[in-house]
């Protein structure tokens, strides 16, 4: 696993951020599920980073992950904010005003009993940031073209 996290650190972000950004754009596009007030706010964080990972690519950056890692933690606070919101009495508490028609709380999917569209969401970020936190700690390793 280490011989390809090597070899492809980045270019597995870059996928995984693409595959994201697609997967909420099949939901709301082709589903069409209105995304809530923190589906837009993960949209926000996400969608850059696509494209910042395919700029970094082409240009090989070796420094992408120190602006990329802000991106992918901030959206992994508000993805699991989001999942607990759907889950727990944290949405009785919840101070961001989510409106009737897109209420933050709903469970457009569940699969397996536990997988939301903000669980996907959370998974995306943290595999982004452990990607990112990869090449940060072993920058030497990470083989770039």
């Amino acid at each position: 696993m280490f011989k390809v996290l090597n070899k492809y650190a980045l270019q597995l972000a870059f996928l995984q951020a693409w595959i994201a950004t697609l997967g909420s754009l099949y939901f709301s596009e082709v589903k069409g599920f209105f995304p809530c007030q923190f589906c837009w706010y993960q949209r926000i964080l996400m969608y850059p980073l696509a494209v910042i990972f395919a700029v970094a690519i082409a240009r090989k950056d070796k420094n992408v992950a120190y602006y990329a890692l802000p991106f992918s933690i901030i959206g992994a606070f508000v993805a699991a904010y989001h999942y607990l919101i759907q889950w727990t009495a944290l949405r009785e508490v919840n101070p961001i005003s989510c409106s009737v028609i897109n209420d933050c709380s709903q469970k457009q999917v569940v699969y397996l009993g536990f997988i939301t569209i903000p669980f996907f969401s959370l998974v995306a970020f943290l595999v982004i940031t452990f990607l990112m936190l990869y090449l940060i700690k072993f920058p030497n390793n990470v083989r770039r073209k």
